[in-house]
């Protein structure tokens, strides 16, 4: 799964929590992937920072959507997981036995990753936080390799609580 596809699934409250975040925590990085993405649909940068901040948010949700934002879209994933989402990816590496600079970011990603220990793992997250949550940066984290992992791709598979339901996604014209 791309990373705009990981907002074509994720739920509007969901999506709107990752914008606020960075809107007021990230400021810079906000307006940086609200200009760079009103440029890539030909538009000033202006016309969307007028907009509310609810306007901006549904502007944004509806641009995140598209393909040609996948570059854009990952790096927000990236950047507000590891900043708002901290103690997620820390519990998950050390999980999973991913050595990390204490502040979730992986020193050097594996070629596999044990089966028992990500299944344990990833249930702990699971009874902590938001599935969807969970189910975001299982997928996030898929595409830091690629071809992401056999054993993730696997437990994804086995595991409703982490799939996207077809259901929520958006018209197929947004692909």
């Amino acid at each position: 799964m791309k990373a705009h596809q990981i907002f074509q699934h994720s739920t509007p409250a969901f999506t709107r929590g990752i914008f606020h975040y960075l809107r007021t925590e990230q400021k810079e990085v906000y307006r940086t992937a609200l200009a760079t993405l009103a440029q890539g649909r030909k538009l000033r940068p202006i016309f969307v920072q007028k907009k509310s901040p609810e306007q901006q948010y549904e502007w944004l949700q509806k641009t995140v959507a598209m393909k040609g934002a996948d570059g854009v879209c990952e790096h927000l994933l990236q950047l507000w997981l590891l900043k708002a989402q901290r103690d997620l990816l820390v519990n998950f590496l050390d999980g999973v036995g991913i050595a990390h600079d204490g502040d979730g970011a992986a020193d050097d990603l594996p070629d596999e990753i044990d089966p028992a220990k990500l299944k344990s793992t990833v249930e702990k997250l699971l009874a902590e936080n938001d599935p969807e949550l969970v189910r975001a940066y299982l997928h996030t984290f898929q595409l830091q390799k690629a071809g992401g992992w056999d054993e993730i791709r696997d437990l994804i598979e086995s595991e409703p609580r982490l799939q996207f339901a077809a259901a929520s996604a958006p018209a197929a014209a947004a692909e």
